[in-house]
């Protein structure tokens, strides 16, 4: 009985499928991008904390930003590393790691959309209502706006992991490369019409909300900054909304594709491939638009880095 309990418990989980002559290279190739993730994105956390000139709301919310980055990297990465030397009859993986795993992808993919949405107004607040900008956007707002887009995230996620969690199982087998939401209820031979019900809703009131918002706060920037005569200043807040712009292109184009290609089953090896990415390509790429695009952040790194060069030089 403790046996058949045992091996209820235990999955096989897919992974990413590749042959073993290519085993190495692809195993490198992650793990290097995995190290410019989490070394970039919490570079970029620890020069906004440290210096007190970018302590403003708009890089406070990068933190938030380059948090769930490196947050939704773990989440796949590393396992998708550790089985890669496995046969696939061979990877293994308890029920509660890959719950566990479901609602952490699902909650990284729920912020993104929230926090870009908060980055958005406040950008808003900060072009078309400058002169009320500070007394609106201050440090409880800030924190009040984060929080509320963590918890709406966590909630909605929670809702959606739990339906599938409430089903009975009668399969082992996860054929993806790693757990999510669809992969659980997958397992189960009972109904799962409540699951997709309650699944179509959640992804269509937060892509919708997500796109809606997003679209008509950048509009609204664009005619402010059209029309404004001061074409330097235009300029420079131009440049800072299409670095957030370029992040929510990325990430929204990098689910969409996910969710377009659910509907062709024979395209499954894409769209698998197209799941690693998402949780790879918008990380690895939103470090390098905010740190690179942004003047203020630029000019920190270059600081800093000239300061620790001529550091060594002089040693």
């Amino acid at each position: 009985m403790e046996n058949q309990t045992l091996n209820a418990d235990i999955l096989i989980l897919e992974g990413l499928k590749v042959s073993p002559e290519l085993s190495l290279p692809t195993f490198v190739f992650l793990l290097l991008i995995y190290i410019f993730i989490m070394v970039s994105n919490l570079s970029l956390l620890v020069l906004i904390t440290t210096e007190r000139s970018l302590q403003q709301p708009m890089y406070l919310l990068f933190c938030n930003m380059s948090i769930n980055d490196a947050f939704g990297a773990t989440t796949v990465i590393p396992r998708l590393l550790s089985d890669l030397f496995h046969p696939i009859t061979e990877r293994y993986i308890r029920y509660a790691d890959c719950v566990l795993q479901a609602f952490c992808l699902h909650f990284n993919a729920s912020a993104s959309h929230t926090v870009l949405m908060i980055m958005a107004f406040d950008r808003y607040m900060a072009i078309c209502n400058p002169l009320r900008y500070a007394a609106i956007m201050t440090n409880w707002m800030v924190g009040a706006l984060v929080a509320a887009a963590w918890v709406v995230s966590f909630l909605m996620v929670a809702i959606l992991v739990g339906l599938s969690v409430r089903l009975s199982r009668c399969r082992r087998a996860v054929l993806h490369p790693f757990c999510d939401n669809a992969s659980l209820f997958k397992l189960s031979c009972e109904s799962i019409l409540a699951n997709q019900v309650y699944g179509l809703g959640y992804t269509v009131v937060l892509l919708s909300s997500s796109l809606g918002s997003v679209a008509l706060t950048y509009l609204r920037i664009a005619v402010v900054c059209l029309s404004g005569k001061n074409r330097s200043l235009n300029g420079r807040a131009l440049q800072t909304c299409g670095t957030h712009l370029a992040a929510y292109i990325i990430m929204f184009a990098s689910g969409f594709i996910i969710i377009i290609l659910h509907r062709f089953p024979h395209l499954s090896d894409s769209r698998k491939l197209a799941s690693i990415l998402f949780h790879v390509v918008p990380p690895a790429m939103n470090a390098v638009i905010y740190g690179l695009q942004i003047k203020a952040v630029r000019q920190k790194i270059v600081v800093m880095f000239t300061r620790n060069t001529v550091g060594e030089m002089t040693r």
